[in-house]
């Protein structure tokens, strides 16, 4: 806990190196805007909102739950052309296809996922569910994922998150796929499922936990509070799960983000994304080295105004974090489940 040492991540075959003792030095640096408390519950002009005309002139529907649409501005199109054909190993470009989806939670853009009910949560559990479905009938890798607050780069604060199915294996899950398929080879049982069980006996990196799901704070954690939510049963994919078990997801899911935005009294900023399983013409496919995941990577490390900084030696070098796993986790895991805006009432 005090001195420097490095972490393996078997997920991801690389190393963290871990420096406690650095969280107690000075700080003169950046200090963060922390997130607007005033943000209006509908506003014409935001383009998430129901009823608000988008920027490519579309108008919203007067929608009551969950709202699915194009994104305006993909990153990935279905119809783009091949790239030219290489004349050199070492400029080698390769065809890139792929629908990108917008996903807003809830129609009011002052409710983040912590404050909504747990049948508002588990509506849009059911429409992750649902794409995952829709968009890997056909792409091999539909990655559902959340920026949440301005320093992560969303831009507008309405409750949404995105859903980018392409027509390629992007870099992580190619990685995932390795790391995870080479442990079932070498040790016969998927690597997150062994990983969890091993995590629920020690229970020192343990934040949050029911019958079918526990959040950890990761042994090999990069990001201060980052956290890895599991399912205590091999589940390949996020379709696969019963109506129990995303009963349950959405209970555990709403108090690790209570406990989240309690840390620092703040409405928390993270990036998060469910990783399973590849879809598509890996549907018939033997993957029983997956198992379903979800990563949250918050920035936060002292307070809601100063943030983990990703430069220098972690970009030249490799990561390093500035408290132990088990620090975080024993801090996440003390703080109430009642959320802060709420107490009192």
């Amino acid at each position: 806990a005090e001195h420097q040492h490095t972490r393996y991540n078997p997920l991801r075959d690389d190393w963290v190196l871990v420096s406690a003792h650095r969280v107690k030095r000075p700080w003169q640096g950046q200090l963060e805007k922390p997130p607007a408390e005033d943000v209006p519950r509908w506003d014409p002009n935001n383009p998430l909102c129901p009823g608000a005309t988008r920027a490519n002139g579309e108008v919203n529907p007067q929608y009551e739950g969950t709202f699915i649409f194009p994104n305006d501005f993909p990153a990935l199109q279905p119809d783009a052309p091949e790239p030219d054909d290489s004349d050199h190993p070492l400029f080698r470009a390769a065809p890139a296809r792929g629908v990108c989806k917008v996903m807003c939670f809830h129609p009011w853009s002052d409710l983040t996922l912590p404050l909504m009910s747990l049948a508002e949560i588990r509506a849009v559990i059911d429409a992750w569910a649902e794409l995952a479905t829709e968009l890997g009938a056909s792409y091999p890798w539909v990655q559902i994922f959340e920026n949440k607050g301005a320093m992560m780069g969303c831009s507008n604060p309405h409750p949404h998150c995105q859903v980018w199915a392409s027509s390629f294996l992007p870099n992580e899950a190619r990685l995932e796929d390795r790391t995870q398929r080479e442990h079932l080879r070498q040790h016969g049982v998927p690597m997150l499922l062994e990983y969890a069980e091993q995590e629920a006996h020690r229970k020192e990196r343990l934040v949050v936990e029911n019958a079918d799901w526990l959040v950890v704070v990761p042994y090999w954690a990069t990001w201060p509070y980052q956290t890895l939510l599991l399912p205590r049963r091999h589940v390949c994919r996020l379709q696969d799960l019963s109506e129990g078990e995303r009963d349950s997801l959405a209970s555990i899911m709403k108090r690790l983000l209570i406990k989240y935005d309690n840390l620092f009294e703040v409405s928390f900023p993270y990036s998060m994304g469910w990783h399973g399983a590849p879809t598509g013409p890996h549907l018939e496919e033997d993957c029983r080295h997956w198992q379903l995941h979800a990563h949250y990577y918050p920035p936060l490390l002292r307070s809601a105004t100063v943030r983990k900084f990703m430069v220098g030696y972690e970009m030249l070098a490799q990561a390093q974090r500035d408290l132990t796993p088990e620090q975080a986790a024993e801090r996440l895991r003390s703080l109430p489940e009642v959320h802060y805006k709420e107490g009192n009432k």
